[in-house]
């Protein structure tokens, strides 16, 4: 669709100097809100800040829109970050990918956009939510407590002990408890002392048991309970979301019900409301690498278009981040063929009709020098005893030390005497050493825009021509210009309201239209296809035919004025009059 620039240009310069430092330190939600609105302040044309609704504790669900006419619907790429809590570099990275829109629509220059991506990006509209979980992400820079997405619990029968992770030293950080035992399960390492290992059966001691650093709600005086990631957080974000919702104790951390949660809400809502949402990047650490569909069966069950346009992005992407692309099903399931239930990605996926991924971001088994398992969600469970070590060897000389903590004795109200400290997960596992943002930054934003610059485009192209005083012909000429099809994926060709661009023809004044005054045009293909597609053999090059485009004619009898309008529910609307 054709933009139109801003009426009135802002000073050279205004983008670097409404830069408040995101890719130096990481933001809290104070001053994530003040970069959003030093945005949306300085260049108003450009762009609306929005609520998509307030959490619990009363923070704003922020939703930055940038694009040229930002209210106007068309193409729509959404992004967001910071649904697990702990998981801040997905914020930092949707800033990035923010400023680097505004960038490209102010005319600055942007590094590694070549121009033909760069002028396709002014087409699309960009959705970008930083933080999904601002109260949990509160409690883990500010309290320094690990929470998976969101610091509540409202289960009822909570009717056993169960373990509630707090600061019981004073020193801001929630880290984990270590108490002999003959009986424990762990040893230090014996070649990095105060690294804790699983015991085997040659470890001569002593031994440890390890829990969090808390208390245990309901304690007996004996019974100490499981600890468990979602033991006093009982909701995961991650699981919260319609498609395939499934209940505990089928999916642990699903909540009450689809949707149950404001923040899962408040997302729900806003797509159901956009259609014309078509990429949905959706941010986490760590791990080094992107999560695409399937997430529920093998690939041979995916539509073979959509399959190569997914295998093209992968591609792309890790030529420029060096993370692969991995099959949902295939190689992220936490146990085999066993799919995770009420997944956001599936949900944009499968009811929103997109091109949807993951991006687990910050490539530490890489960094380690671990080779990529069969399946690589193994790499969090099998790091072993050399993994650990190379971790910990990792964090002394590359991360000042931030993960390994040293053991402080303490006297536990509850279980005695302990010794405070171990892992601190927060700076150099879960997020990468600051060092390592800027990078990370560029390379995500890079890969992130060259899928944008993919998105469909409509023109509409409308003579009117007399044939005597009172009959006119009027030709219509509609074409997709951009490089996906209108329908985005063959999949969502399953979804009730993806029913292609439609014709409407309107009398503005004595005139009357000879024949219907709406049509379906139906979907219009795009010219990109992916490898594997069978348009890229040597051996047959060829074309399909012009099914990008659609022409239209009909007669208008009277001297009045028409609008013509092409619309669909992914593309807005585009008029004529004459």
């Amino acid at each position: 669709m054709s933009q139109t620039q801003s009426a009135t240009s802002p000073p050279p310069g205004l983008l670097k100097r409404c830069y408040l430092g995101f890719r130096e330190r990481w933001f809290d939600h104070e001053e994530i809100q003040a970069q959003l609105r030093r945005w949306a302040e300085a260049f108003p044309d450009l762009v609306r800040l929005v609520s998509l609704g307030t959490t619990p504790e009363g923070r704003d669900l922020s939703l930055l829109i940038v694009g040229h006419e930002p209210d106007r619907a068309r193409p729509s790429v959404w992004v967001d970050g910071n649904m697990h809590a702990s998981e801040l570099c997905g914020s930092a990275v949707a800033l990035a990918i923010a400023e680097t829109v505004l960038a490209v629509l102010l005319g600055e220059p942007v590094s590694g956009i070549e121009d033909p991506v760069r002028s396709r990006l002014e087409g699309p509209r960009y959705f970008i939510m930083p933080r999904i979980s601002p109260d949990g992400a509160e409690e883990v820079l500010k309290r320094g407590r690990y929470v998976r997405s969101v610091p509540r619990d409202a289960r009822t029968g909570k009717n056993r002990p169960r373990w509630l992770g707090a600061d019981l030293d004073g020193d801001r950080r929630a880290l984990v408890m270590r108490k002999k035992d003959p009986g424990g399960e762990f040893v230090e390492h014996p070649e990095h002392p105060g690294l804790m290992v699983l015991r085997g059966p040659d470890d001569h001691g002593p031994a440890y048991k390890l829990w969090p650093e808390g208390r245990i709600e309901d304690f007996d005086g004996f019974t100490v309970p499981d600890p468990g990631y979602l033991c006093d957080t009982a909701t995961d974000l991650n699981r919260n979301f319609p498609y395939d919702w499934r209940p505990e104790p089928e999916q642990l951390g699903a909540g009450a019900w689809a949707g149950s949660t404001p923040e899962a809400t408040a997302i729900i809502r806003f797509a159901d409301a956009h259609p014309e949402i078509f990429l949905w990047l959706n941010l986490h650490t760590f791990g080094g690498c992107f999560i695409r569909p399937p997430g529920d069966g093998p690939d041979h069950k995916m539509n073979a278009a959509d399959l190569s346009l997914f295998r093209w992005i992968g591609a792309d992407a890790q030529r420029i981040t060096g993370y692969p692309m991995v099959s949902g099903f295939a190689e992220f399931t936490y146990e085999p063929e066993k799919p995770l239930r009420g997944d956001l990605v599936e949900y944009a996926h499968r009811q929103r009709g997109c091109i949807a991924y993951v991006c687990e971001l910050w490539d530490l088994f890489a960094q380690l020098g671990r080779s990529k398992p069969a399946r690589f969600v193994d790499h969090y469970f099998e790091l072993g005893r050399d993994g650990a070590l190379a971790l910990a060897r990792w964090d002394r000389e590359h991360n000042g030390g931030r993960v390994f903590q040293p053991w402080i004795p303490f006297t536990h109200p509850q279980v005695g005497d302990v010794e405070i400290g171990g892992l601190d997960l927060r700076f150099g596992v879960t997020n990468p050493p600051l060092d390592r943002l800027p990078r990370i930054c560029a390379d995500q934003t890079l890969s992130l825009l060259r899928v944008a610059s993919l998105a469909p485009s409509l023109t509409l192209t409308v003579s009117r021509q007399t044939l005597s005083p009172d009959v006119s012909l009027v030709d219509v000429m509609v074409r997709n210009e951009g490089a996906l099809g209108t329908r985005i994926l063959r999949e969502a060709d399953k979804i009730p309201w993806n029913d292609g661009v439609s014709l409407h023809v309107e009398a503005l004044g004595d005139v009357r239209v000879e024949g219907p005054v709406r049509k379906k045009l139906g979907h219009l293909d795009g010219w990109f296809h992916g490898p594997g597609s069978g348009t890229d053999s040597v051996f047959y090059t060829r074309s399909p035919g012009n099914h990008h485009e659609r022409r239209e004619r009909f007669m208008l009898t009277g001297p009045g004025r028409v609008r013509v309008t092409v619309e669909g529910s992914r593309m807005g609307a585009l008029s004529w009059e004459g």
